[in-house]
C-alpha cells in the first residue's frame, strides 16, 4: 500500500467564506441589495420553471448587460479578491497539510460548490485547491464577455464530483471513465477517507452519501444560525457539527485532525492485515 491520501471536500458560501460569494462585490457593483437580486432570481424561478442557479446564473448576465457591465472571467476573478473568509481560513490549508505529513499521510483539498468558479479562483485560498468544482460561464472569444453558463452545479449534482474525486477521473468532460466500475482498492481516495465540511440543506445529498460509504460529514453553523444545522443532526445526515471557525485547536480543527488520526490508523491495520496474509499464503504454498 502506498502513502495514504485524504480527501476534504468544501462547499464554499457559508461554509469557507461569510455569505454568498455574489453579495460581498457583484451585486454591490449592480447597484442593487443581495434581498433584491436573490428576490429576482427566485422570481426568475417559478415564473420560467427553472432550475435555481440557472436562473441565478441567467440573471447575473442579464444585470451586467443591463449596466453595461463587462462580464468577462478577469472581472469575476477580480471579484474574488474582497471575499470576507471565516477566522482561521487563510492558514487552515498549511496546518491540516502539515499535520496528515506527520503521520505520513498527504490531503487533498477540493470545492464543490453552487457558487461561481471565476469567483473562487479570485480568492487567496484558490491555490490550496486541487480541484475546484462550480458553476462557469463560457465566454465569447472575440469580446471575453460571457454568453452562457458552461457549468451549473445544483445540489444533487454535487454528488457527482464525490464520485469523481474518488475514481480521480477529475476533468468534468470526462463522461466514460466516470461512468467506469472501479474496485475500492484501485480508487484514487476511498470513501471511507473523504470528509465532506458544509452548511445546509443544499449539501445534504453529499453529507449523506459520505456518511453512508463510511466517509465524515461536518456541518457547520454560524453563531447566530444554529438552527439551519439542527434538521441535519436531527435526521442523522452528519457525523459532527460545530461553529464556522477554523482557527487553531478550534472545535472544527480538532474534530479534523482527530478524524485524519483515525483514518491513518485504519489505513495502517489493513496494511498489516494485507501483509500478514500474504505471508501465511505463501508459508501455506511451501508446505
Amino acid at each position: 500500500m502506498g502513502k495514504l491520501t485524504i480527501g476534504i471536500m468544501y462547499d464554499f458560501d457559508k461554509t469557507l467564506c461569510t455569505t454568498d460569494m455574489q453579495n460581498y462585490d457583484f451585486i454591490k457593483n449592480l447597484g442593487m441589495e443581495p434581498d433584491e437580486f436573490w428576490d429576482l432570481a427566485g422570481q426568475k424561478t417559478k415564473k420560467n420553471s427553472m432550475d435555481k442557479i440557472l436562473s441565478y446564473m441567467y440573471l447575473m448576465l442579464e444585470q451586467c448587460k443591463k449596466k453595461n457591465i463587462p462580464l468577462t472571467e478577469e472581472y469575476l476573478n477580480s471579484l474574488g479578491e474582497n471575499v470576507q473568509l471565516y477566522r482561521g481560513v487563510l492558514t487552515w490549508f498549511e496546518r491540516i497539510n502539515s499535520f496528515a505529513e506527520e503521520l505520513g499521510a498527504t490531503v487533498e483539498h477540493y470545492v464543490i460548490s453552487s457558487g461561481t468558479k471565476e469567483i473562487i479562483e479570485g480568492t487567496p485560498i484558490a491555490k490550496y485547491f486541487k480541484k475546484i468544482y462550480g458553476c462557469k460561464f463560457m465566454y465569447d472569444p472575440k469580446t471575453k464577455e460571457a454568453i452562457w453558463p458552461s457549468i451549473a452545479i445544483n445540489y444533487t449534482q454535487k454528488t457527482q464530483y464525490i464520485f469523481r474525486i474518488s475514481k480521480g477521473v477529475l476533468d468534468e468532460t470526462d463522461e466514460d471513465k466516470i461512468n467506469t466500475e472501479i474496485k475500492d482498492g484501485d480508487r484514487a481516495i476511498q470513501y471511507r477517507n473523504m470528509i465532506y465540511i458544509g452548511d445546509g440543506m443544499t449539501d445534504i445529498p453529499c453529507m449523506q452519501l459520505l456518511k453512508d460509504k463510511g466517509g465524515k460529514s461536518i456541518a457547520l453553523y454560524q453563531s447566530q444560525n444554529r438552527d439551519k444545522v439542527l434538521p441535519l443532526v436531527e435526521d442523522g445526515r452528519i457525523n459532527y457539527v460545530c461553529a464556522a471557525d477554523y482557527s487553531a485547536n478550534s472545535t472544527l480543527e480538532n474534530i479534523v485532525k482527530l478524524m485524519i488520526e483515525n483514518m491513518v490508523m485504519i489505513d495502517n491495520l489493513k496494511s498489516k492485515e494485507e501483509k500478514k496474509l500474504q505471508a501465511f499464503l505463501k508459508l501455506e504454498e511451501t508446505r
